[in-house]
């Protein structure tokens, strides 16, 4: 994990991990469900088990993570110990980490949003945070700002899977003559990310892999584009080669939680589970 300036940005470590492996992000989701189903408590002891081999599973398989924050803080302090772990782990083993905490506000929060899942000295530091930009893309510029400097990466959802998101996120702008919402946010990150206010790359996006293109060209986003939907959801290799043609090597990133935990407990089986869909989603993006 890069700790001081003038490091590779988010795009480009992503891209070459992508290289080195394919292009598959592997959720780390300690559900109570999935607890119960791999003979684990449902306590923090319970979510750092997990983890753990999850990590042992990925590790050489996938290039990148994701922990959903979510699970681990319902556990309270223990349960954000138990994560601070699991990110050492994955540190550790060279993968790339995207934690999935979904923060988003403005002002001083923001910025402490940032120094703690983005700064060098944070114990929950991560390669790369997810971050929500309905309060105004503006409103994350802490977040870039911290995430430029040090090497690391914003992922905003601007087009997720979920069928709730569809109305807010396709309606149209300036009183229906401009462009819709989603496609004005990824036109406001491509500026980001083209226009030397962060390094290249520093801004990614979250755009599931199950809808129909969009309105923006996605090969000119110049950021990681992590797309979720992928196994449980429905969306599969064919859907994620016509959504994303076009886009250069390594920038997109398939990413399933469910239909892959599903495999464990065992590492073998889950490290096989992901080998194969890792090498499905190449097959499709190449």
């Amino acid at each position: 994990m890069p700790e001081s300036p003038g490091s590779p940005s988010f795009g480009d470590r992503v891209a070459s991990a992508v290289a080195g492996t394919g292009p598959l992000c592997a959720g780390i989701d300690p559900s109570a469900e999935l607890l119960a189903a791999w003979n684990l408590t449902d306590d923090a002891r319970g979510v750092l088990e997990f983890g753990m081999r999850c990590v042992e599973a990925f590790a050489g398989v996938v290039p990148v993570i994701k922990p959903q924050v979510a699970f681990f803080e319902r556990h309270g302090s223990a349960g954000l110990a138990a994560l601070e772990s699991v990110l050492a782990e994955a540190r550790d083993a060279g993968l790339v980490v995207i934690a999935d905490a979904k923060r988003g506000d403005i002002g001083s929060t923001v910025a402490a949003y940032a120094s703690a899942w983005l700064g060098p000295d944070s114990p929950l530091a991560a390669d790369a945070v997810t971050a929500l930009p309905y309060l105004g893309l503006g409103s994350l510029q802490p977040l870039f700002d911290l995430a430029g400097a040090h090497g690391r990466g914003v992922v905003v959802v601007v087009r997720s899977s979920n069928p709730e998101g569809r109305a807010l996120q396709e309606a149209v702008t300036d009183r229906g003559k401009g462009p819709s919402v989603e496609d004005m946010l990824l036109g406001q990150i491509a500026a980001l990310n083209h226009g030397g206010a962060v390094p290249p790359g520093t801004v990614g996006v979250v755009v599931g892999a199950t809808l129909q293109p969009s309105g923006f060209p996605l090969p000119e986003l110049g950021g990681v584009v992590l797309a979720p939907g992928v196994g449980a959801q429905g969306g599969g290799a064919a859907e994620v080669a016509a959504l994303f043609a076009g886009c250069p090597p390594g920038s997109v990133v398939a990413s399933a939680s469910r239909s892959l935990l599903a495999s464990g407990p065992d590492v073998t089986a889950l490290a096989a589970s992901a080998r194969q869909m890792r090498d499905e989603m190449g097959d499709a993006l190449r």
